[in-house]
């Protein structure tokens, strides 16, 4: 069940009420009676990165299709690389 977090508009105290999708959002202050609002805090589950469920939960093919894409990938980078040489600048003659 999801937390819900409310704050009272008299005594300004902030609540936080475990509630079912269906239950009716609080109106009245547990504490006061005044009357509360519904807030909008950050959740604490983030997902990061790259694609977790491709990653950790592809099928063996998948994967295999991947290691040879990177792999594929990492080769043709190599051979984009080009040497660059300078030439050695010549300095004039000195003035006799």
């Amino acid at each position: 069940m999801p937390i819900y977090e409310y704050e009272c508009l008299q005594c300004g105290k902030n609540h936080e009420v475990m509630q079912k999708f269906s239950d009716a959002p609080l109106t009245v202050c547990p504490e006061c009676g005044g009357e509360v609002k519904k807030l909008i805090s950050n959740t604490s589950f983030v997902l990061k990165g790259g694609g977790w469920y491709v990653t950790d939960y592809a099928s063996s093919e998948r994967k295999k299709a991947m290691d040879s894409d990177k792999g594929a990938s990492e080769n043709k980078s190599k051979e984009t690389k080009t040497e660059t040489k300078s030439e050695p600048k010549k300095e004039p003659a000195a003035a006799k």
